[in-house]
């Protein structure tokens, strides 16, 4: 039996898993992050602090699986998608890691704006929004020293790729489903766009090289073999962002299937097999898939669980758990007596709008804590009908089949039931937890020659557990709220504005 290593490279915390060629997890381990915030708006990791967690997640994790250690066929890592970092000559950290919650080049979106965010989108897939392409032109303009000693742009999971690799400069390299958040990829193609590099003068040789997440980049030195309790010369594959290693790993592979994650974010995501940027609404990310010819058009509320987490602790006390919570929401009629609720407490991310902000509307003495917590499941379910609806709209011929979901949320069947009304769509979960370790997983199993197809562990193992179908009639019932809920955002937006100015 060979093994395979899959590392989940994340914003709170690292984890590594063991899996074996049947797809079974034998053993895992957990890091916690070491989030830095050195000045307003700023949030950073120190690169080496992110390597040592992988070093030792692995370490921890074989030696709780138990397996020989020259028994690991290969290993890959997946990792947090919008940041960036930077390498020197010599394929060491030159700058810190410039997280995806790290605001600070909000200005630097604006030449991305001026030169035409409807063109960009075309190109890369993505709207304009803190990510790789503003984070660069913000090192170029603010920190232009330390700027001159970036010899390439990457990710956090492909410098500790490199670092465990013992790989210089020029081999650094981007896998190919990062590309939509880079600001200057050609992503339906998967080269750089000399037209985005030229007109935001940005050096095309300081981006990597494109790769596929299965392509093996490098072998695992001895050196750090030493460090992570493995044998030297282990394959490491790209691997992928981590979204993309948790829908891959769910088992969303074919067009027409979607992920829900229901977890501290909230991410909608769906399988196609066209490729069609959401110019109009600027909402959907164009991600591709770790599969050749599949894409994932995904949006998401930052922090959507956390509305949940926000009225049991800091509302109800913590007086109550969420079992009870969710079972007193039960017995609340569907819409909540037109109660509804923005769960944008840190601003709508997709599409970037950062003057909308959490509300309670149309709240009356009739309401109290049940109805204020089934209107939050609600209102993040209308969100999801705000993305299917332009999904819908950017692909005519669109036939879902069903929402996968994942995450805390996942488990309770009112929401899984409130979305599936809500979408028209069933929607189940799955018996397999660690999806991103299984998507990592299957990668390194195909870069190792193990499998024949990079989906064939996916589709072996996955198993649905438990399925809710959506009722005809409140699907007509809740797509009339979606349209008031989409409303509401419009229509407070200079409300918002007014109250920021104040």
């Amino acid at each position: 039996m060979n093994y395979l290593i899959g590392v989940d490279l994340g914003t709170q915390a690292t984890k590594a898993c063991i899996c074996d060629e049947n797809g079974s997890i034998l053993g895992s381990a957990t890091v916690e992050s070491n989030l830095l915030y050195p000045e307003e708006g700023a949030v950073e990791q120190d690169p080496e602090e992110m390597l040592a967690s992988v070093l030792s997640s692995i370490k921890d994790a074989v030696q709780s699986a138990g397996i020989p250690p020259e028994k690991v066929a290969a290993i890959s890592i997946d990792g947090q998608m919008a940041g960036v970092t930077g390498v020197d000559v010599d394929g060491l950290a030159a700058i810190p890691y410039d997280s995806w919650l790290d605001t600070r080049c909000g200005a630097t979106r604006q030449p991305f704006l001026d030169y035409g965010e409807e063109r960009v989108i075309q190109i890369t897939g993505t709207p304009v929004t803190y990510a790789h392409g503003p984070k660069i032109l913000w090192w170029k303009t603010h920190r232009p020293e330390q700027y001159k000693k970036i010899h390439k742009f990457v990710q956090p999971a492909a410098y500790c790729t490199m670092r465990m690799c013992g790989l210089k400069g020029d081999d650094a390299f981007i896998d190919h489903t990062y590309l939509h958040f880079s600001g200057f990829a050609d992503t339906e193609n998967r080269q750089w766009s000399k037209e985005l590099l030229t007109a935001l003068d940005v050096d095309e040789a300081k981006m990597p090289r494109i790769v596929r997440a299965f392509d093996t980049v490098g072998h695992l030195s001895p050196e750090m073999a030493q460090k992570c309790g493995l044998s030297a010369g282990v394959p490491m594959a790209a691997g992928c962002g981590d979204t993309v290693a948790s829908a891959f790993g769910a088992g969303v592979i074919k067009s027409g299937m979607m992920l829900d994650v229901a977890g501290t974010a909230s991410v909608l995501c769906l399988a196609t097999n066209v490729y069609a940027p959401d110019t109009k609404h600027k909402t959907l990310l164009f991600a591709p898939s770790v599969l050749e010819d599949l894409y994932y058009p995904m949006a998401y509320i930052n922090g959507g669980g956390m509305c949940l987490r926000w009225l049991r602790d800091d509302v109800l006390g913590g007086q109550y758990n969420y079992p009870q919570l969710y079972e007193m929401a039960a017995e609340v009629q569907p819409g909540s007596g037109n109660l509804f609720f923005l769960p944008h407490f840190s601003g709508r991310v997709c599409p970037n709008d950062t003057l909308v902000r959490g509300s309670f509307i149309n709240l009356s003495w009739t309401h109290n804590k049940a109805s204020m917590f089934r209107s939050i499941l609600e209102g993040i379910a209308y969100e999801y009908g705000i993305y299917a609806n332009i999904l819908h709209e950017l692909i005519p011929d669109l036939s879902l089949s069903k929402v996968i979901t994942v995450g805390g949320g996942a488990q309770n069947p009112l929401f899984r039931q409130i979305k599936a009304d809500v979408l028209g769509t069933p929607v189940a979960t799955i018996k397999q937890t660690e999806t991103a370790a299984l998507g990592c997983c299957a990668i390194a199993g195909y870069a190792a020659g193990l499998f024949d197809r990079p989906e064939s562990l996916i589709e072996s193992v996955v198993q649905t557990a438990e399925s809710q179908k959506p009722d005809p009639d409140m699907y007509s019932f809740y797509q009339k709220r979606v349209s008031i809920y989409a409303d509401c955002i419009e229509d407070l937006h200079g409300v918002y504005g007014k109250i920021e100015r104040l």
